[in-house]
């Protein structure tokens, strides 16, 4: 049997707890936790039960866990955006391997420091860039490397946020403010254009860059409309944003499971949808006990009253309007050049409909179409000459990153064990994408086109 890991996990959130530690839970002969890092006191005992770690390897900050003597083998650091540097730098310099959620930092000469620590150190620093292990776009990039569709000339990517995921993450969450986090961009994006890159095998060139805030503020708040979604506001019945309506009711997430998953599912979300009174009746009840992605996000306590209390007492009750430091942007496009002239644009919004991602790739000999949606996954195949369609993959596949999230773990658990430098998302090949989201978002701010070469 393979050597059992030790992981130390600074961050026991959305992302530390839901994803990576479980991941331990579901694979104990692989990782198993042995310490936590988490302020919120709540959160640490519901993770330390959970891994039945020792008391004295609980702690509230990344200080006092990276001030002990070195504990385990990993450190899985999922800290807030500006929390990520001096954490992921000291666990190094102490001995860890680190798996670091994205974005690896918040600043240009943050994110060269780390690649140069991990040089240094001799450590493995790998990011949590999920998309290069997903099946999707895994497919994607093999297809490219075998010229099937020729030399790749253009690419056309788009990250359709959709409205109730912008809402909650960008406008009532932690990301709304680019001061207090990062400007989304950096975010929410450097996946994409990480995949860009990984994709075309070239650095960037030139980049510009244009986007705003245009629809959330005072400005647009309807009439009458109270700052809390649940004093009474006189458009609760049509407001996409309405609150109940998103983390009791979860019409968004029925929505998406009317389209994709298995047949039990589509058929339960179609019904409740149809006839929403439904949700009253026992045999209906996981609708209002769902603890779930966004919800687990909302509150600690998860019972119907403790996420009402939630809507009552924190920003993810509030009037999306009434959110006055919110300041990141809703909608920005991105155009690139890039060292081997093959061009691409990205455009990431926050109105979609759906969840997902969607791209075009043109090359001399045909083009691919891709559709990386929470409802369900497609790839097809053009070709130039014949005029032929084929449809080369099709899922349905509802898992956290289309499955990549497990992936990532298991790779990082690999080199961990193997002490191999190279993997998909080691942090000197995720630099480049978090230069070019730097990039983008001086060349949106300053009104200009970036050399790539200033920011290297």
């Amino acid at each position: 049997m393979s050597e059992i890991l030790k992981a130390i996990v600074i961050g026991a959130g959305d992302r530390g707890a839901d994803i990576y530690g479980n991941y331990a839970l579901r694979h104990p002969n692989d990782i198993k936790v042995i310490a936590v890092a988490e302020p919120i006191e709540e959160r640490r005992k519901v993770f330390i039960q959970k891994h039945d770690i020792k008391e004295e390897n609980s702690f509230t900050s990344w200080e006092d866990i990276l001030a002990k003597e070195k504990l385990a083998d990993i450190a899985i650091i999922a800290t807030q955006d500006k929390m990520h540097f001096e954490p992921a730098i000291l666990a190094m310099e102490r001995g860890y391997d680190v798996l670091l959620e994205k974005p690896m930092a918040v600043s240009i000469k943050q994110c060269k420091k780390l690649v140069k620590v991990a040089k240094k150190t001799g450590k493995i620093l790998q990011i949590g860039h999920v998309l290069r292990y997903t099946k999707f776009f895994s497919k994607i990039k093999n297809i490219i490397d075998s010229g099937k569709i020729g030399k790749v000339a253009n690419i056309s990517l788009r990250e359709n946020v959709s409205s109730f995921h912008y809402a909650h993450s960008f406008v009532r969450g932690n990301w709304h403010n680019r001061d207090k986090a990062s400007p989304m961009i950096l975010a929410k994006s450097c996946h994409d254009l990480d995949i860009l890159y990984w994709f075309i095998g070239s650095k960037a060139k030139k980049i510009s860059s244009f986007g705003s805030q245009a629809f959330f503020g005072r400005k647009n708040q309807p009439e009458g409309a109270p700052d809390r979604c649940l004093e009474g506001c006189p458009i609760s019945s049509s407001c996409l944003y309405f609150a109940p309506r998103i983390y009791i009711d979860i019409e968004p997430l029925l929505q998406i499971s009317s389209k994709g998953g298995n047949g039990y599912d589509r058929f339960f979300a179609k019904i409740i949808l149809r006839y929403p009174n439904l949700k009253k009746y026992k045999a209906f009840k996981k609708v209002r006990e769902y603890s779930g992605w966004p919800v687990n996000v909302i509150s600690n306590d998860l019972s119907f009253e403790g996420k009402m209390k939630a809507l009552e007492e924190t920003d993810y009750g509030k009037c999306v309007y009434a959110i006055d430091d919110h300041d990141v942007v809703d909608h920005q496009v991105v155009n690139i050049e890039f060292e081997n002239n093959v061009t691409a644009s990205f455009t990431m919004h926050g109105f979609s409909h759906e969840e997902g991602r969607t791209l075009r790739i043109d090359g001399t000999k045909g083009t691919l179409i891709g559709e990386f949606l929470m409802s369900g996954e497609k790839i097809k195949l053009i070709d130039a000459y014949t005029g032929k369609e084929e449809i080369i993959h099709e899922a349905n596949i509802l898992a956290g990153h289309g499955g990549g999230d497990d992936k990532l773990m298991a790779a990082f658990i690999k080199n961990a064990r193997e002490k191999n430098q190279e993997s998909l998302s080691e942090g000197d090949e995720a630099l480049e994408s978090h230069l070019m989201a730097f990039a983008s978002d001086i060349s949106r701010i300053e009104n200009r086109v970036v050399k790539m070469k200033e920011l290297r």
